[in-house]
């Protein structure tokens, strides 16, 4: 009896363990591998290479794109669940994660998979595409963007805000169609576009639409004016805001401009852009895109497939809402830039016919108060991101090398009208005078900018001090605080014997900004490095697809100048460009930190300049003592030679450097633009 219940058990136990192992033939992976399948294939919106029945892949891929047609491209995040098995069926969640204007529209639906010799077949119901969703039904998308977040300056000064605008075009239900081309052409040239692309578009477009030819801003002295524009026929005005700064120019290259989102940046998005949203094209618009923007309000509705405007007003409970969720208002971007000293530097410019900037910053903290580049530049952002040699201003980063070899501002050193350095000789500006020449003081040399004196000094300073010298200054190195694509410069640490000698008076390789000029004399008036700040709160995201800066300089010593511009509306006004960010050309290794009696040594020799060298016509400017240094870099091959006009200024807490492109000397084309902002920001 005993042996006989053993054996039962045991053959229980066998029993047992087939049955489980009939269970697990491989229904449950092939299943879970058709529910992947099936999942993927929605992700790709395509299912016609899934295994059906019921219905043929091909009819149930074309339900599925009529059904899916009313929300555009995107396309949906779908991950399978674990299949639940009853014999030869199968039960099979289908998440979904939809990215619709920045929101997330998720939901599971269940997939019933039948199975068919060794294959597992989807039934195929409309409800897997959506809950609920019916035979003849379809999914639409409605969109609500919120306003447009402001750009704020120094005390939340509002940069950039919603400002009146009119929306200038053709209405074609008040032309009649034969003469809808002539009043196109009329338009367009009344508003100064392309006449004969206009009429493309006016033919093109729908029977009764609305065809915009520009976007003017809506002030009184605008033009062309209302009568003039009701003049064409057809032609209408349309009241309208838009994100705009003060004027057409006011920080421009830097604050940037903003559109209609185009087809490119509505399919890079990931579904955070939608068609007809407003995104920003270049600049601080395109960079904190996602930050100002916000999140569109999202609806997803299903209606039936032929419900129309018409049909839905007499019956609004003809369509259900599947998903509806609020806009979500961007976050204004803040900065340090001070709106009256902006649109100072900004009138300083204003006659400036080459390519020009105005940067001033605050040293005790590193706050960009002003940031202008002038028209010469087509709309370039030279401030930050132009690269230009910067002449004698350099001889500041000489200066604080010699001092840390143990000179004073009371070392000899020769100062002779040429010095030939492997027989390439080199001389000083045009103008200096005699009286300056011979064995004078380091302090005069630099007053006065004695090239000889500084590139005689060559074989007490390597190159690779200087390096160290100029990052000490804050040129070169890296912004962690700017919060904005900048050039800092660049000052390669190794050169040929005449390569090292044009280094001495700011040429060769070396390049500068006039943010860098800037950030260097914002040191020496702080006593420490100033690290540079622009934008206060900037949050990093994925934009719209958009550049965020001006278009990239040429990194030559030669010339910077060249820019290339693309068109823009009269609203925002000027020339909009975009490129990738420029590479601040960090060195390898900074330099030992300025120290307050380096510093103070810088301060003196900046303040000799004025009392005593040739930048005596700031000795006037009202308030605390200026301290200046000129620069004139000669670059191109023309003769004479071209040259580049620099000078940098500190007034009490207030660093300044100026730049003009193919500007003469620094001291009289610079250095009266420096004087008038001074005069100015003081007053």
């Amino acid at each position: 009896m005993g042996k006989f219940r053993v054996v039962s058990l045991v053959l229980a136990a066998a029993l047992m363990g087939a049955a489980l192992t009939s269970c697990d033939d491989g229904r449950q992976a092939a299943a879970k591998q058709a529910g992947s399948q099936l999942a993927s294939a929605f992700a790709a919106r395509d299912v016609s290479g899934v295994p059906m029945q019921g219905k043929e892949p091909v009819a149930a891929q074309q339900q599925l794109e009529t059904a899916l047609k009313g929300i555009g491209e995107v396309k949906p995040a779908v991950t399978a669940g674990e299949p639940k098995l009853d014999g030869d069926k199968a039960d099979v969640a289908l998440n979904f994660d939809w990215k619709l204007g920045g929101q997330d529209w998720t939901y599971t639906t269940t997939a019933q998979l039948i199975r068919s010799g060794d294959r597992w077949l989807t039934q195929w119901k409309p409800d897997l595409l959506a809950p609920q969703l019916a035979e003849t039904e379809v999914l639409t998308l409605a969109t609500q963007a919120p306003p447009r977040a402001d750009i704020l300056g120094a005390g939340d000064a509002k940069l950039v805000t919603a400002r009146p605008v009119v929306r200038v075009g053709i209405d074609k239900t008040k032309v009649a169609a034969d003469q809808q081309a002539d009043s196109a052409a009329k338009l367009a040239d009344l508003v100064k576009t392309d006449p004969g692309e206009y009429a493309k578009q006016v033919a093109g477009a729908a029977e009764k639409a609305f065809v915009e030819a520009i976007t003017l801003r809506d002030e009184a002295s605008r033009t062309p004016t209302d009568e003039q524009i009701a003049a064409v026929p057809g032609a209408i005005t349309v009241k309208d805001t838009m994100p705009l700064a003060p004027t057409r120019t006011f920080a421009r290259p830097v604050l940037g401009a903003v559109g209609a989102a185009t087809a490119e940046q509505v399919k890079n998005s990931g579904g955070a852009v939608q068609d007809g949203d407003t995104t920003g094209s270049s600049g601080l618009q395109a960079q904190y895109d996602s930050q100002l923007r916000g999140l569109d309000g999202v609806t997803v509705y299903a209606q039936p497939a032929d419900l129309t405007a018409e049909k839905l007003k007499a019956n609004p409970a003809a369509r259900r809402t599947l998903f509806d969720k609020a806009p979500v208002p961007g976050t204004p971007l803040k900065t340090t830039i001070d709106p009256k000293l902006q649109q100072i530097a900004e009138d300083e410019l204003a006659g400036v016919a080459p390519a020009s900037a105005i940067v001033a910053l605050r040293p005790s903290d590193g706050a960009l108060l002003a940031v202008a580049s002038g028209p010469g530049g087509n709309g370039y952002n030279t401030a930050m991101l132009g690269q230009y040699a910067p002449g004698s201003i350099f001889k500041t980063v000489d200066s604080l090398a010699l001092l840390r070899q143990g000179g004073t501002v009371d070392t000899r050193v020769d100062c002779t009208s040429t010095l030939v350095v492997d027989g390439k000789t080199f001389q000083n500006a045009t103008g200096y005078p005699e009286s300056s020449l011979g064995n004078i003081t380091l302090r005069d040399a630099y007053a006065h900018s004695c090239n000889t004196a500084f590139i005689s000094l060559r074989d007490k300073l390597s190159q690779a001090q200087l390096e160290s010298a100029a990052t000490s200054l804050g040129v070169a190195v890296d912004a962690p605080r700017l919060g904005v694509p900048a050039f800092l410069g660049s000052v390669p640490g190794d050169a040929g014997s005449t390569e090292h000698a044009a280094s001495m008076i700011g040429q060769g390789k070396i390049l500068f900004s006039p943010l860098a000029a800037a950030i260097m004399a914002g040191s020496v008036a702080k006593g420490s490095l100033v690290s540079a700040q622009l934008v206060l709160n900037g949050q990093t995201g994925t934009t719209a697809g958009a550049s965020p800066s001006g278009t990239a300089s040429p990194a030559a010593s030669a010339s910077a100048g060249s820019t290339t511009a693309g068109a823009a509306s009269s609203a925002t006004g000027g020339a909009a460009s975009s490129a990738p960010a420029a590479s601040a050309s960090p060195t390898a290794q900074a330099g030992p930190p300025l120290n307050a009696a380096e510093a103070a040594t810088l301060q003196d020799m900046m303040r000799a300049v004025v009392t005593s060298g040739h930048a005596g016509f700031l000795a006037d400017v009202p308030g605390a003592p200026v301290g200046a240094k000129t620069g004139t870099a000669e670059f191109g091959s023309d003769t004479p030679l071209k040259t580049h006009a620099w000078i940098i200024g500190t007034h009490g807490d207030l660093a300044v450097a100026v730049f003009v492109d193919e500007g003469g000397l620094g001291a009289t084309v610079s250095g009266p633009l420096l004087k008038n902002f001074l005069v100015k920001a003081a007053g």
